[in-house]
């Protein structure tokens, strides 16, 4: 058998059903397969592996559906750009995972199974692969952290931590003041880089020295418009 044929669309004008439910059999069938397989580096909620495995099918009966019809696909189209504004944004490991499930629909639905499968299986490997491989993965980029300092009223903040991010730290950044209980308190915000990260019990006891032993925070830093 040629083996271009089976990269041939099953498709048929008009879509039969036995065609239809050929392919919502392997597009249901490999989404699950990928969901799975995606799991095992994108530690999330069993909601977001059931959006995952349903998303080829979903989206390959709305491409089975429009079939030419340019007017149902702008409508469509539409109705699919509403669900980002109902929609928390998700990690670049979701996003991604979310973006394979939707390529791979599209091969399905315009009846392209071979090149479906394709996507989800290589697609999946490669994701696993390149998450694993120890690349990009600099110190400037895994250092990089949002620091939360609690100071009273009282204090004079402005040059009052340099001595101790002079000695810990190798970039700070003031990124934020904010009041907080009911204005008896301030919040400061700093993007800072450690010089180095097993030092970072020492450095925040000698802040807890500074600002009275209140709430002091170290988090992944994300670049947000809320920093506070």
């Amino acid at each position: 058998m040629d083996i271009n044929t089976i990269f041939n669309t099953i498709y048929t004008s008009p879509v039969t059903a036995a065609q239809f439910f050929t392919m919502a059999g392997f597009s249901l069938l490999f989404g699950i397969l990928y969901a799975f397989v995606i799991s095992f580096r994108i530690r999330s909620t069993k909601r977001f592996f059931t959006v995952t495995a349903l998303i080829p099918f979903v989206v390959a009966a709305v491409i089975t559906f429009v079939n030419g019809n340019i007017g149902a696909g702008v409508a469509i189209g539409g109705a699919f750009s509403l669900i980002r504004f109902r929609s928390a944004q998700g990690s670049a490991d979701e996003i991604a995972s979310i973006f394979i499930a939707m390529g791979a629909g599209i091969a399905f639905g315009m009846g392209y199974i071979a090149y479906g499968i394709l996507i989800l299986v290589c697609l999946s490997l490669l994701f696993i692969a390149f998450s694993a491989l120890p690349i990009f993965q600099h110190k400037r980029f895994t250092q990089e952290n949002l620091l939360r300092v609690t100071i009273p009223e009282s204090l004079e903040y402005q040059d009052v931590f340099d001595d101790v991010f002079n000695k810990y730290l190798s970039t700070c950044e003031n990124v934020g003041i904010k009041t907080t209980a009911m204005g008896s308190m301030f919040r400061l915000s700093y993007k800072i880089r450690m010089k180095d990260i097993s030092q970072q019990k020492a450095f925040v006891d000698e802040l807890r020295t500074k600002n009275g032993n209140l709430e002091i925070a170290i988090l992944p830093f994300v670049e947000t418009e809320n920093q506070l």
